[in-house]
């Protein structure tokens, strides 16, 4: 059994979490409901920030909130000194209302709305990452109607496939972000942004992909974006002041996976622009990460309360549970593996191989498909590890299930984050019309 963080089995033999036994916050709080280790977030920040500073570069350690954006988790950000991404006005408006410095958020997504757009310049945020040039001209237009310059990074894609999931690569020459490198498009975008009156470009934006284990292919991102800062400083008289160079940092879900410490991914990188950089006689660029997953991925535990069985004899032995694909959607989108515990029995050897199902009305709702466990009884508490990323981020309310509660733990304290939604909360927004109102006719 791997733990993570603070996480251990305490003497009741049950799982625990921040110093709290999860039985009892299962109680407390109910299930499904994700909990989060407040400490392990922290250090993963901090792991960054000295991991940066020990480089010497000026830089920025940007969380990326799509991995998971509520109130508190921005308040964190904030409190380790960390930079934002958003990708909507609902991330956006998530971390102004969580009282996020404002010149420290950076906005993404390759089609900002207008109102996304008018919104991001109201609040006077930091830095727009510009995806197309049809965004370089709407952006440039709206900032010049309420007299702004907007500071901005042009997304490049470099042409490094990173070996993970096609679904979460990003920096391939096909790719749906981007102005691409290859065919010229970047260099265009550079010679459009310089033009125009209400931005200020301070440099460019890659990222190659998520979930990535190895530093070659950031190391060869570095290369390609080096060289091409040089070739627009030599050509166009344009120096970057800014490289954002993405995110993508693995973490462990399960033994398959080798993620390497966060400090050797920092080395590889800043090394590489010291040494691209240097060589050129480039002045040294301020370095910006976007890490999201890694700094919160393995943070979260989903607890579960085990409902029905199934065996099938000769193939399977089914164990269902009270969340699915609506809490974590994952396992159907990216075919994930994740490793789970009895939290309530867990330090009882292993009887049986099973699989774990969800509750919705899909074949396809399946959280974990070969699980060694005791054998599971009706009311077992479910823990399924490294759900701290893209779970609630991607939490649904189909067949009407609502979404879990969120708690931070940390030092024996438990603290509601999100609240659990109500049946009155799936129905709040729904509206009948009046001509559905009208007495039926029969006909």
């Amino acid at each position: 059994m791997y733990l993570h963080g603070t996480s251990k089995i305490n003497a009741k033999g049950h799982l625990e979490i921040g110093g709290c036994d999860t039985t009892e916050l299962a109680k407390e709080f109910g299930t499904p409901l994700y909990v989060v280790d407040e400490a392990l977030v922290r250090q993963r920040a901090r792991e960054y920030v000295e991991a940066f500073r020990a480089s010497g570069l000026n830089f920025q350690v940007a969380y990326a909130s799509k991995a998971f954006s509520v109130m508190a988790m921005c308040a964190i950000a904030e409190q380790e000194g960390l930079s934002l991404d958003v990708v909507s006005d609902g991330e956006l408006y998530t971390a102004l209302q969580a009282g996020f410095p404002a010149g420290r958020i950076h906005f993404h997504g390759n089609n900002k709305t207008p109102e996304e757009i008018v919104m991001a310049l109201d609040a006077n945020i930091g830095c727009f990452v510009v995806d197309n040039f049809t965004e370089l001209k709407l952006l440039n237009a709206l900032a010049g109607e309420k007299g702004k310059k907007a500071n901005i990074l042009l997304r490049i894609t470099p042409g490094v496939e990173a070996h993970t999931h096609d679904y979460i690569s990003t920096g391939q020459q096909d790719s749906k972000f981007g102005f691409d490198l290859a065919n010229g498009s970047a260099y265009r975008a550079v010679k459009e942004a310089i033009e125009q009156p209400n931005l200020v470009l301070l440099g460019v934006h890659s990222h190659i992909g998520s979930q990535i284990f190895e530093v070659e292919g950031f190391k060869m991102a570095v290369d390609k974006v080096a060289a091409f800062a040089i070739k627009v400083r030599d050509e166009l008289d344009v120096t970057f002041k800014v490289v954002n160079l993405g995110g993508g940092f693995g973490i462990r879900y399960t033994a398959e996976d080798k993620p390497l410490p966060i400090r050797e991914y920092v080395k590889a990188i800043t090394d590489a622009v010291i040494s691209n950089f240097t060589a050129a006689g480039f002045p040294l660029p301020e370095i910006w990460v976007e890490p999201g997953r890694s700094i919160v991925g393995d943070a979260g535990t989903t607890l579960y309360t085990v409902g029905t069985t199934k065996e099938i004899p000769g193939v399977r032995k089914y164990i269902a549970v009270d969340g699915g694909m609506t809490d974590n959607p994952r396992p159907a989108l990216y075919q994930s593996k994740y490793e789970a515990v009895l939290a309530n029995r867990a330090n009882e050897p292993a009887e049986e191989t099973v699989s774990i199902a969800g509750k919705c009305c899909e074949s396809g709702d399946m959280l974990i498909w070969d699980l060694d466990l005791p054998k599971a009884n009706i009311g077992d508490l479910l823990a399924v590890f490294c759900t701290g990323a893209y779970n609630y981020a991607m939490a649904s309310n189909y067949n009407r299930i609502r979404r879990p509660a969120v708690v931070f733990v940390k030092d024996g304290q438990a603290d509601l984050a999100v609240k659990r939604e109500s049946l009155h909360d799936i129905v709040a927004n729904d509206v009948i019309p009046q001509r559905l109102r009208k007495a039926p006719t029969g006909k």
